[in-house]
């Protein structure tokens, strides 16, 4: 049931006169107010439709089979008719809960075929698994017998090794027991020894005394001469024994100690070693040092090779199809504002650029005389701010018209962006752009009106950036690059200024520290380009001029020259990075990576993650199994905002080098 003002019913309403939505929130709600809510819920009676609702639910779970094996989705259905019923009868909230309901739908279906496509799955799991528990039985059944037999194997060793164990506590018990009686034996054979000596000497004495007094004291001599041999034979003995041990212990020393060598002659060549490794550490840096200059006077060597064979090369181009100078005087009588304009056109370019000249004021006349245009079709190969078919009205805009055009798009779509928080597709908001500003029906009049003033005017920066970006030839990225560093650059320079007069003298001018990785010779370019309609005498240099447009976009010669070496210095980092990539014809991401760690050691990984994101065009989790053309990754490079963090190793090299000298 719905209220006179098309908003919920108050059931179940805990106050009159107040509905669901005017509620406030159930954290809010004090607890005297639920407890009277609650006892207002059991006296208001149920809104009528509701409690058809809830009859219509019952008759249709009670007719189910929940016995069936989809009884979860028949039950779901009578839920699903109630939600049907309930949006029909509310009309203001239908478009959202329809929403709701189509968005649980989809996600249901989802989900079903997520759960069909992974019951195969399932199945195929059970039978691998089943396989492989198969397997394991079949070779633990098939290893059964032989552990069975190596644990009988190692019952038996075990076994000899305790009959081993007793056999040799047997002998060293026999052992003992022949060394106690060998030692029994020598007691024994010792004491009869000297038993036999004291026999003997009562003999002879006895003798003695029996024999007359000369002959007792020749028996004398005699005994004491027999005594005297038998000391000589126990020394002998004793010595002998003395001299075999020394000589064990003598061969023992030679064998231990015949190469050491003297503690005086060790610290002597320890010494020595110590200077010679001292000296081979020092020879050992200055070679490396001279083999990192050998590698940097190579790779210099090969770049000037090439460069030298590409001059060759052109050289012999040109000698083939030089043709005489034309005289670019005669294009006065046919360019529009005489010889003056011609003049000042012609100012300071090459015969290339003259060229570019020409063509362009061709290309003006033309545009002039044009009072349509050819639709390109409406093919999807057609850019979106082209697709049109049939003739297409010129709208003969001057090019300071085209200038304030695409200027005023670039402060839309930033602000759009700064708005939205995402970078959008330049194309199309071209197009939204035109339709926006003068109809749907004259948009492309514009578009391509400002289409051919683009193409025809490439020597205007604003109108070349613009198309380049537009016709995807670079990408909007380097258009903000470019940006910030001109903005950065300004920064720095107002706040070297302390004085805020907008002029600082050439010696500040050339110190200022925005571009450390600049090289002294493009910092001589800008200050002299600073200097462009200065006098020879004249210090201050007006740096805020420098900054200045003309009425058609037109930068001064300063930022000119700045936008000129960003796409120099990009160039030469691409080309260093295909150098470093040698012979390669395909490049996956870790090669790249090393690639530009090689040529760019200070880059982080922050950055080196956006760089391979730009060469690859993919998200970083999908980059790790890609290949691509080395000719591919260096055009996609090259198309987009890649600078150098840190200083080229080369130059860091140079700079060693001229320190050391």
């Amino acid at each position: 049931q719905l209220s006179d003002r098309g908003c919920w019913s108050t059931w179940p309403a805990f106050a009159s006169g107040q509905t669901v939505l005017q509620n406030p929130k159930p954290c809010c709600i004090t607890k005297e107010r639920k407890a009277s809510n609650k006892q207002a819920l059991l006296t208001i009676p149920k809104p009528r439709y509701l409690e058809q609702l809830e009859s219509y639910l019952r008759k249709e779970l009670q007719s189910l089979d929940l016995t069936k094996k989809n009884s979860q989705e028949l039950k779901l259905q009578p839920y699903r008719e109630i939600f049907e019923f309930f949006i029909d009868n509310f009309k203001t909230y239908k478009p959202l809960l329809s929403a709701i309901k189509n968005e649980y739908e989809v996600t249901l279906a989802h989900q079903k075929e997520r759960i069909r496509a992974l019951e195969p799955l399932k199945a195929t799991i059970s039978t691998v698994s089943e396989q492989y528990t198969q397997q394991i039985l079949a070779l633990q059944e098939s290893e059964r017998d032989e552990v069975k037999t190596l644990k009988q194997e190692k019952q038996h060793l075990l076994k000899v090794i305790e009959n081993m164990k007793e056999e040799k506590s047997s002998l060293e018990i026999q052992v003992e027991h022949l060394k106690k009686s060998l030692a029994e034996e020598y007691l024994r054979y010792l004491n009869e020894h000297h038993a036999r000596k004291l026999l003997l000497a009562d003999m002879n004495e006895t003798h003695n005394k029996q024999l007359d007094l000369p002959l007792h004291q020749v028996q004398g001599r005699e005994n004491v001469k027999s005594e005297d041999v038998v000391k000589l034979t126990l020394a002998l003995k004793i010595a002998r024994q003395d001299l075999t041990k020394a000589q064990v212990e003598l061969n023992r020393m030679i064998a231990d100690y015949g190469d050491v060598v003297p503690r005086r002659d060790f610290e002597s060549l320890e010494k020595k070693y110590s200077v010679l490794l001292q000296e081979m550490k020092i020879r050992q840096k200055d070679f490396d040092q001279l083999h990192k200059e050998y590698d940097m006077l190579l790779e210099i060597h090969r770049e000037t090779a090439e460069e030298r064979d590409k001059a060759f090369v052109e050289l012999q181009e040109v000698q083939r199809s030089c043709t005489p100078r034309p005289s670019w005087a005669k294009c006065s009588e046919v360019i529009p504002g005489g010889a003056d304009r011609w003049s000042s056109l012609a100012e300071g370019k090459t015969s290339d650029q003259l060229v570019d000249v020409l063509l362009e004021e061709i290309g003006t006349g033309v545009l002039r005389e044009r009072d349509v245009f050819l639709g390109c079709g409406k093919g999807d190969n057609i850019p979106v701010y082209l697709r049109c078919e049939g003739e297409v009205k010129n709208k003969k805009l001057s090019k300071k018209d085209v200038v304030t055009i695409l200027k005023d798009v670039w402060r839309e779509k930033s602000a759009l962006e700064q708005q939205m928080g995402k970078r959008s597709s330049l194309p199309e908001f071209f197009l939204c752009y035109l339709q926006k500003k003068h109809g749907e029906a004259a948009a492309m009049e514009w578009s391509y009106t400002i289409y051919e003033n683009m193409r025809v005017y490439q020597s205007n920066p604003v109108m070349s950036t613009f198309y380049n970006i537009l016709t995807g030839k670079v990408s909007e990225e380097q258009y903000h690059g470019q940006n910030q560093l001109i903005s950065h650059l300004q920064k720095e320079l107002a706040a070297c200024d302390s004085s805020s007069t907008g002029s600082l003298s050439s010696e500040q001018f050339r110190q200022e520290e925005a571009f450390p990785l600049k090289r002294n010779e493009s910092i001589q370019d800008l200050v002299d380009a600073s200097r462009h309609r200065l006098d020879s005498a004249e210090d201050l240099i007006n740096y805020r001029a420098l900054f200045d447009e003309d009425e058609e976009g037109n930068a001064a010669p300063f930022v000119a020259m700045l936008r000129n070496q960003y796409v120099n210095e990009k160039q030469e980092y691409v080309r260093e990075l295909g150098s470093k990539l040698g012979d390669l014809i395909e490049v996956n991401v870790d090669d790249l990576k090393s690639a530009f760690h090689a040529i760019d050691p200070d880059i982080d990984e922050q950055t080196l993650d956006i760089y391979v994101g730009l060469a690859f065009q993919v998200g970083k989790e999908q980059t790790d199994q890609d290949v691509l053309p080395v000719e591919t990754v260096l055009e996609r490079l090259m198309a987009g905002d890649v600078r150098r963090v840190g200083p080229s190793p080369r130059e860091e090299s140079k700079t060693e080098c001229e320190e050391g000298e």
